[in-house]
């Protein structure tokens, strides 16, 4: 479980980290990752999941696995960094290591550039 100060909360938050932050897209989800110079701040992520994921079980399941995934790896975001992860439709049949390595995956990317 993400605590509450490593979460995204307000929409300006995600908002800004999808604009400007480094996109990275999978086959299964989107990375966003915005790189903040505040170095004060720890590594925060929210999560986008869609009604075209599925229903609200589907939804809810998705975004439980995901912030569990993420949970793992926040540590290894640089301070003041903003993680926003979008799934997509096929997020909904795949397993907690399919959506692991495409994490991973969008993560390398999204960081590389």
């Amino acid at each position: 479980m993400l605590p509450a100060g490593a979460r995204l909360t307000r929409r300006d938050e995600f908002a800004s980290t999808i604009r400007r932050g480094r996109r990275a897209g999978r086959t299964r989800l989107v990375v966003h990752l915005d790189v903040n110079p505040n170095p004060v701040l720890a590594p925060r992520a929210g999560f986008v999941v869609s009604k075209a994921v599925g229903n609200a079980v589907v939804r809810h399941r998705v975004t439980r696995r995901l912030r569990h995934l993420v949970a793992d790896r926040l540590d290894a975001l640089p301070p003041g960094a903003m993680l926003v992860v979008r799934a997509l439709p096929p997020a909904a049949t795949a397993t907690s290591r399919e959506l692991g390595a495409d994490l991973d995956s969008g993560l390398r990317k999204a960081g590389a550039r």
